[in-house]
């Protein structure tokens, strides 16, 4: 039985936010909560919300054991993009794109053989 949390249009980057999820993907979900505490990014802080509730939906909605969970996965797509302008040289308009993302974390019970 897997338990998955998501986040949405979370104002962030997805390129920024994959290489904190490469850190944490197959950890044991008190590994990887040390990993995101002791990170000092915005990423880690968003992503390790949504894994807090992606435990607690595990435990609350599916009556998983809190002490068996792992990240099985952990991945970041890309959401809406913002697209805001200012001057640039010679008095024409350069972009500027405010990315935002979309994070799914799954966590599921190791299975003891």
């Amino acid at each position: 039985m897997d338990a998955k949390a998501i986040a949405r249009k979370v104002r962030m980057t997805p390129r920024k936010g994959r290489l904190t999820l490469d850190l944490i993907r197959g950890k044991d979900i008190v590994e990887a909560d040390k990993i995101l505490a002791h990170l000092n990014n915005k990423p880690s802080y968003v992503i390790r919300k949504v894994l807090a509730s992606a435990v607690a939906n595990a435990e609350n909605n599916h009556e998983l054991d809190k002490e068996k969970l792992y990240v099985k996965e952990a991945y970041i797509n890309e959401g809406k993009t913002m697209k805001r302008g200012r001057a640039g040289a010679k008095g024409r308009p350069d972009p500027i794109l405010k990315r935002t993302s979309h994070i799914t974390v799954i966590v599921s019970e190791k299975e003891v053989n």
